[in-house]
């Protein structure tokens, strides 16, 4: 019998959306996993309320408000990015970096610094449903 040849495909990787309680909630507990994911090459997605945290396959994690539209690269090539996130039982601050916009596939960032960057490659649809609250983020 002869073997079939397995073409290469070229697709988005599937997100593996989760959605969690306020219960479950914390800030760097999803971050650590996030960025644990981005360095397994792993692409994930999860929401917390307004707060959507991605990881690629590429090794690159994110945290978004989709609610101003404010962006922190968590980790990039799979390499832990420096950032600030306090975090007590009751509150949270993050330190945003960056604002984000969704043009298509595109995922455009523009950092404090002046620097605009055009990513392809990253869940957009994913992530603009998210954005949307409706439903399961990963439909």
């Amino acid at each position: 019998m002869a073997k079939r040849k397995r073409h290469a495909r070229i697709e988005k990787a599937r997100i593996q959306p989760q959605s969690l309680s306020k219960e479950q909630m914390s800030i760097n507990g999803e971050v650590n996993y996030i960025i644990q994911k981005a360095q397994e090459s792993d692409a994930r997605l999860v929401r917390l309320d307004n707060l959507v945290f991605f990881s690629t396959e590429t090794g690159d994690a994110w945290l978004l408000d989709t609610e101003d539209n404010l962006a922190l690269c968590l980790a990039r090539d799979g390499d832990r990015q420096p950032f600030t996130i306090t975090e007590t039982a009751v509150k949270f601050a993050i330190e945003w970096n960056a604002d984000y916009r969704i043009e298509g596939d595109r995922f455009i960032v523009a950092e404090r610094s002046g620097r605009v960057r055009t990513i392809l490659g990253y869940p957009t649809r994913e992530i603009l449903r998210a954005r949307r609250g409706r439903g399961n983020p990963g439909e």
